[in-house]
Parts: C-alpha cells; sequence; structure tokens
C-alpha cells in the first residue's frame, strides 16, 4: 500500500511578480482599527505599494487579522487583481501572524492558479508554510462534481517574492518549508482517510512505506506477534475488533556521534466506538480521528529524517480498533501490559492509555534520553483547554521547556501539573492500577498520571493532549481546514531541533 501523498502547491523563490500570475497578495497591518504599513518593501516598488493601500483604503480595509480585500492591480502589475490580508497588529508582528494570514489567503484565492506575494518578504519560511497548509484540501473520496467549488481549485503555484532568488538562506528556509508543509500535510491526510480506510493494518503498511522511503528502520508486528510478546494493551484494546492491531516501528538514525536519543510515540486508535462503554452516537463520526497522534509522530520521524537533525529518533505507534463485540474486553477485566503491570479496566473508553503504556515501556527500553508522546486522549482536555491549545504534561523541566516551544511554533501548547495526590484516584481493588479514576474532576492530569507510571526513571518525558487540537470540527481559520490540523509535528519537530542544539 502507497504512502498517503497529499496535494500542495509548488513553492518557487520569485524576484518579482511573474505574468503567469493571477493574483499578488499582500499583507497589511491595523493600527487603531485602520490599515497603516502595506508590507512588501524591497519587492514592490514603492509607488505601486502607495497605490494599493490607497485602493483598499477606498473600500474600507483595516488590516484586522486575517480580513481579505480584493481591489483591481495597478496597472504596473501584470495581475488583474491584488488581494491585502490582514495580520493584526502592526507592533511586533511574528511568524504565527504572517502563517495565518498567508493560510487565510490561499483559502480565499480557490480559482487562481498561480499565487505571488510579498508576505515572504517578511517572514519566508512561515508565508510558504501557510500558504501549502491553507491550500491543501482532502479530495480522495470526491468525484469532480460533487465537490464544493470544484471548478475553482487552490491555488498551485505559489511566487515567493525575495530580493534574490540566488540567496542561500531563502533557499534553505524555502526547503524546511517545505518539508514541514508537507509533513503536516501527511498527517492531516492520515486523519482525514475514513476508518473504512484506514484501519490498523492499512495505517502499519502505509507508515511502513513513508518509512522506508525516507530511508528509516521499519519494524511492524502484528496481532500473533503482539500475543506472543506479551503487549496486553495493545492486545486488549483491539480483541473487539474484526481487523487486529498492529505496532509499528520507524527509527532514524543521524551522522552525529553520541547523539541524543529521542523516542516518540502516538496514539493510534483508528476507530474508536468506546468498546462496551460505548461512546453516544452523536459525533462519534469525529473518532475517524483518533489516531491523530500516531499519525503526527509518524509524519515527525520521516520530517527529522528529511531535515537530517542531529538526533537520534526513534517513533513506537500502537494501532488498534476499539469496537464492541462478544470479543471485545469488558469493563472489570484485568490484562497485562507490557512490562508486567496488571491494569483493571474500567471503562473500556479509556483505550488510548492502555495502548500507549505498551509502546512507552517498549519505547524506554531503547533507554532514551527523551520521550514525547501524544494523543487524542481525553474530552478533558477540551473541558480545560479548548479546543486550540494542546494540554502537555511530563517532567517538569522538560514540559515546560515543550509548552513553550510549542508556543513559538504557533500550535499553542500550555503547560499542565500532574498533582501526586491525584494519583490515588488510579488505585485498583484487583490490580496495579485502574484505567481511571472515581471522578470526573482532572481527567486529562489523571490520564497523565496512568501514563506516568510506564516512563522509566530517568527519562525526561513529555505528554500532549491533542483530543481537541488534532480534529477542526469547526470552520476554517489561518491556514487550517475542517478536519485533520496536523497539531503536533511542529511542537515536536521543534523539540527534536532544540534537543539538537542545546542537549
Amino acid at each position: 500500500m502507497s504512502a498517503p501523498t497529499p496535494e500542495l502547491p509548488e513553492l518557487v523563490l520569485a524576484g518579482s511578480v511573474s505574468k503567469r500570475a493571477d493574483v499578488l497578495v499582500v499583507g497589511l497591518t491595523s493600527s487603531d482599527g485602520n490599515p497603516e504599513v502595506l508590507l512588501g518593501d524591497g519587492v514592490i516598488d514603492e509607488d505601486v505599494l502607495g497605490s494599493i493601500l490607497d485602493a483598499v483604503q477606498a473600500v474600507g480595509a483595516t488590516g484586522r487579522a486575517e480580513e481579505i480585500t480584493r481591489v483591481p492591480a495597478p496597472a504596473e502589475l501584470p495581475v488583474a487583481s491584488v488581494v491585502a490580508v490582514g495580520l493584526g497588529a502592526a507592533d511586533g508582528i511574528d511568524a504565527e501572524q504572517v502563517r495565518r494570514a498567508a493560510g487565510a489567503a490561499s483559502r480565499a484565492l480557490a480559482g487562481a492558479a498561480t499565487v505571488a506575494t510579498t508576505l515572504s518578504a517578511v517572514d519566508l519560511g512561515a508565508a510558504a508554510e501557510g500558504f501549502a497548509l491553507g491550500a491543501y484540501t482532502y479530495t480522495e473520496f470526491r468525484s469532480e462534481k460533487s465537490a464544493p467549488g470544484a471548478d475553482k481549485k487552490p491555488p498551485s503555484r505559489i511566487e515567493l517574492l525575495v530580493a534574490s532568488t540566488r540567496d542561500r538562506a531563502a533557499k534553505a528556509a524555502l526547503v524546511r518549508s517545505n518539508a514541514i508543509a508537507e509533513a503536516v500535510a501527511t498527517a492531516r491526510e492520515f486523519v482525514n482517510t475514513p476508518p473504512s480506510h484506514l484501519y490498523p493494518a492499512s495505517f502499519a503498511e502505509r507508515a511502513k512505506a513513508l518509512g522506508e522511503a525516507a530511508g528509516l528502520k521499519v519494524e511492524v508486528l502484528d496481532e500473533k506477534a503482539l500475543e506472543k510478546q506479551g503487549f496486553g494493551g495493545i492486545v486488549g484494546v483491539g480483541k473487539g475488533s474484526s481487523r487486529p492491531p498492529r505496532l509499528v516501528r520507524l527509527s532514524y538514525a543521524s551522522k552525529k556521534r553520541k547523539a541524543p536519543k529521542v523516542a516518540l510515540v502516538g496514539k493510534g486508535v483508528t476507530f474508536d466506538t468506546g468498546g462496551i462503554s460505548i461512546k453516544p452516537a452523536a459525533g462519534m463520526e469525529a473518532m475517524t480521528s483518533d489516531m491523530a497522534g500516531a499519525a503526527a509522530v509518524v509524519a515527525t520521524v520521516v520530517l527529522a529524517a528529511k531535515l537530517g537533525v542531529a538526533v537520534d529518533v526513534t517513533a513506537t505507534v500502537p494501532m488498534a480498533e476499539n469496537m464492541p463485540s462478544s470479543t471485545a474486553q469488558r469493563p472489570g477485566d484485568v490484562l497485562t501490559q507490557y512490562g508486567g503491570t496488571t491494569v483493571e479496566v474500567i471503562n473500556t473508553d479509556a483505550e488510548g492509555r492502555l495502548i500507549l503504556a505498551d509502546a512507552i515501556v517498549r519505547a524506554c527500553e531503547d533507554e532514551p534520553d527523551y520521550l514525547i508522546d501524544t494523543a487524542t486522549l481525553t474530552g478533558a482536555q477540551m473541558v480545560a483547554l479548548g479546543t486550540r491549545t494542546p494540554g502537555v504534561m511530563g517532567t517538569e523541566e522538560f514540559r515546560d521547556r515543550v509548552a513553550a516551544l510549542s508556543q513559538e511554533v504557533g500550535e499553542n501548547g500550555w503547560a499542565m501539573p500532574l498533582p501526586k495526590y491525584m494519583s490515588s484516584d488510579l488505585e485498583s481493588r484487583v490490580a496495579d492500577l485502574a484505567n481511571v479514576g472515581p471522578n470526573r474532576w482532572g481527567g486529562m492530569l489523571t490520564a497523565g498520571l496512568f501514563l506516568k507510571e510506564f516512563v522509566s526513571d530517568g527519562v525526561q518525558w513529555v505528554h500532549i493532549d491533542v483530543a481537541g487540537p488534532a480534529f477542526n470540527t469547526g470552520g476554517p481559520f489561518g491556514y487550517v481546514g475542517k478536519g485533520g490540523t496536523g497539531v503536533p509535528v511542529r511542537t515536536m519537530l521543534a523539540a527534536i531541533e532544540d534537543i539538537a542544539d542545546h542537549g
């Protein structure tokens, strides 16, 4: 089975607006609700910029974040129209403002085949990522007639205007941004694939194809190997489905001698009914996203290899489908996790932590310096932090480091505690641990404390709960459309690169 191949626009450096361009995108900032500065100095003539500014002011543009204003182009430009996209407040424009503005423009320009932009003069990498991800759509199962706006496809070519197309730093930034956008889109592609077509075996095959194409070492354990080797959590969750579980390991070895070792673990529940503790029917279709953590981890280890980071990275990815049937595990069952810890299954809908626990123990056998796990783990994450803010838990120093990096790259992770007193909630009447606590309060933290029990001493560890942020059920915003978002690929890359730089 082939690896996912998301369709993204071609990104090219350009010294001027070409004749093949359909539209020029420029950035507009605001001050007290009025457009203040038209960004693009150095790549567009000042008189032309002045004409554009007069035109957008005349039609009421304010420059507020993601506002789209389209006006006819001045005669000096070889395009029919100009789109001014708002970046918000002029003070301290950062990469995420540029990324979101580029994404908003990209989404608004369906039907324009080639787009030129001056946003690249503000932040080349952010503009490239924003335009690419804003143009991403999932169309595998749509006929041309049924697709919304089928006659207006996203832009297929983005001309990123720069002072010099020969500049090495610009070329390197474009290569990097291309790789990042492809990784995020790959994670989205996995998440958006319906569970009829993405199940443990097919997910494993696609991950294997991606890994082999990137030169990674790949290992896949099927249900027989999982049973034989004692992966009781993965086997227990998967036993209710006719589509048996898998465990995939993808390993990248850097060229650096004695490189730091980072383990990645991602939850890969390809569909979650809740099992015997079945979920309500309303909204259950969104559980196609319950493998978003695994999708992000697979995409990230491949990205690390493409970028050649000076860190050894191994992804351990458990995959299962949680279904109710005569063979499914029951509330009250006791299973033995990989490594020997016994767990009383109080709620079969708290299944993600069971497969993650197996994978964490296996990952720790490699003696990593750092371990990052990520999962669409708890509804409590959304209760506490909403749908766009991942909860970051774990070893305090590493937790704060990863949360800060997540903020920097625009994925907005927020550090959360793991109070020791809550560990008593996981006491079991018959086993070493229970998989859930006796009350609903602090469910995200309780899940983190459960996972902590399986992390080896001395390993710097972070758990990122992306239950809401990994799947957008609302309207599009910035460079994010409906469905899979690719969170937290960029956070994990930032952490890996920070470890490469600082240990």
